[in-house]
């Protein structure tokens, strides 16, 4: 018979020897990756080594590279013929190394790994192939969580090409059924365009250009006449070109690009895949969208010219790099993309828009050199406080005290501070931040019975609240936030509201597949919401953009005839309401 510190000592062993072979076969799959990337780098993407996720025509919604709110687009967006529930298949051999399901983002993810190196991604999923949804569905009633992140072990999950892996959905923050797909390095962790690896998407449809303007960057520069950026018009010409009206310059200038591409069979607005500017003859900038790393993305505020987009909602890409543009997606660059114009000297700009297609929109803008009088001033935007970004930055506004760390934003400039004693506004979003801030306001003046129910929210134009994730120790509230404007504290008194969606009390439901309820909450917003089953943990799917949260019977869970459901769901300062109801069920 063998003594339990013998036994114990075998099964120590054992369980050291199975880490042992798990981390060897990982170390082993890290280093083939690696070996297949350096030796892909030496030569064009794989064309053939990729199946296509969908069983339809890829016709696509969003490109790579794509401008996005504070990002560039990661992948490419595929129509899914605005339905949900299609087939998605693996592209390759592999295995799931990492699941993801979050209300927000992504939604419901999946991530494959395969051979040669390269990681598969496939997001805003509605539901996964059986195999995986029974993975994640155990993980999420062992964590009572609808909410989970998981990194299966390494072969744990293998995928074959072709097989079915997922079904396409709706979740997260997209905007409509689509599937979004990347392809990544496994080592790196950068995306790069899966237009690169042969994929076919029909695109006969040169790049549009929406508006061209000039920037005076030096001091003392001009564009016709203006020392501020001018909108510069330009006509088409018979081989679809277009030709600039003659520029009068001086100093140091740049030039920015309005443009978007169209693919065939869509009407979206797309992201360009290149954008190449000479002069003379000579490059001065290029810059393309085949690969970029997500440390980086925010430096798509540095791209475009963000102070327009916040007026306009367009998006202005600089051909010219600013000194704090950290993007590595520049091929090309002299003097950093900006042009020297001399008094009496001629200048021939060409830029050159590009998609992967192969598709070109040429844009030629004559420029003279001449100095001239000043028409139209810089406008003069100086206040009380400077801002130096580089150092740390602290204001106290009365009602709250703003700290910004160094590199918050991109250059030094001009703040408006509004002081308040109640309300407080921190400029406005007209600049970009590029990392988090704190505001901490005093609640000291507040009832304590009031102060639980209190948040530090964000005003909008219309001065409508929005809950900003609100901090509450050693007598502040504080709050973390890139975004500028005006802030306040707003006391929320009121629960959230739980509605029966798709049934009724005492209703029977034998022939529903599934049953869902409507939370909503006037102010603070849902935080987060639970539900049993007859007293059991039932996982709810839930549905932000719908308000919508939904039980799937295939768990199984109701196995009695009359079910009492229970839900409670709690905003964002602790106010909670629960509703309780029954149906039967055979």
């Amino acid at each position: 018979m063998v003594s339990s510190k013998t036994f114990y000592q075998i099964k120590t062993l054992v369980t050291f020897v199975r880490n042992y072979c798990f981390y060897m076969r990982l170390y082993l799959f890290f280093i083939t990756s690696f070996i297949a990337l350096h030796l892909s780098a030496q030569k064009e993407y794989p064309q053939d080594a990729f199946g296509s996720p969908l069983d339809i025509p890829l016709v696509l919604a969003g490109t790579f590279g794509e401008l996005r709110s504070n990002h560039f687009h990661s992948g490419m967006d595929i129509k899914t013929q605005q339905r949900e529930g299609l087939p998605v298949f693996s592209i390759a051999d592999g295995t799931v190394t990492r699941i993801v399901v979050s209300h927000w983002g992504y939604g419901k993810a999946l991530y494959v790994a395969h051979p040669n190196g390269y990681t598969s991604v496939y997001a805003h999923l509605k539901k996964f192939g059986p195999e995986i949804e029974e993975y994640v569905k155990k993980m999420q009633y062992d964590k009572q969580s609808y909410e989970v992140e998981m990194f299966p072990d390494y072969g744990e999950l293998k995928v074959n090409k072709g097989s079915i892996i997922a079904y396409s959905g709706n979740t997260g923050g997209s905007a409509g059924p689509h599937l979004h797909f990347e392809i990544r390095s496994s080592v790196s962790g950068k995306p790069t365009n899966p237009l690169l690896y042969g994929y076919e998407v029909r695109d006969a449809t040169d790049p549009t250009l929406l508006g061209l303007y000039g920037y005076p960057i030096s001091e003392g520069a001009l564009i016709n006449q203006s020392a501020k950026k001018i909108q510069l018009n330009y006509k088409r010409q018979a081989d679809g070109s277009y030709l600039a009206d003659k520029v009068t310059a001086s100093g140091t200038i740049g030039f920015g690009l309005n443009t978007f591409d169209r693919l065939d069979m869509a009407a979206n607005q797309n992201g360009v895949y290149a954008i190449k500017q000479t002069v003379n003859g000579r490059v001065h900038s290029e810059f393309d969208f085949e690969t970029f790393s997500f440390a980086e993305t925010r430096y798509i505020n540095t791209l475009i010219d963000y102070a327009y987009y916040y007026d306009h909602r367009q998006r202005i890409q600089k051909c010219f790099r600013e000194p704090y543009n950290h993007l590595s997606i520049y091929k090309s660059l002299y003097n950093d993309g900006k042009i020297s114009i001399e008094e009496g000297m001629s200048y021939n700009v060409e830029l050159l828009i590009s998609d992967l297609a192969g598709n070109t929109t040429k844009l030629v803008i004559p420029i003279e050199g001449k100095k001239e009088e000043e028409k139209i001033a810089k406008e003069d935007k100086a206040t009380e406080n400077y801002l130096i970004a580089e150092k740390p930055n602290n204001f106290d506004l009365g009602a709250a005290k703003v700290y910004f760390p160094a590199s918050t934003f991109y250059e030094d400039f001009f703040i408006n501070l509004k002081k308040g004693n109640d309300t407080i506004t921190i400029h406005d979003n007209s600049i970009a931040a590029h990392r988090n801030f704190t505001i901490s306001f005093d609640p000291s003046k507040y009832a304590m019975e009031d102060r639980s129910q209190m948040f530090i929210a964000h005003l909008d134009s219309r001065m409508r609240p929005s809950y900003s994730k609100t901090y509450k120790r050693d007598g502040a509230f504080t709050t973390r936030t890139r975004i500028l404007g005006t802030y306040t504290l707003v006391k929320d008194s009121v629960a959230p509201q739980i509605r029966p969606k798709n049934f009724k009390e005492k209703q029977w439901l034998s022939n529903y597949s599934y049953l869902s309820l409507t939370i909503t909450d006037d102010l603070s917003g849902i935080d987060s919401y639970s539900a049993t089953l007859n007293g059991k943990w039932i996982l709810m799917e839930y549905e932000p953009k719908t308000n919508t949260i939904t039980y799937n019977f295939d768990d199984n869970i109701a196995n009695e005839t009359e079910c009492e459901l229970k839900v409670t769901v709690t905003d964002n300062v602790g106010n909670s309401n629960t509703y309780t109801g029954s149906f039967f069920r055979k």
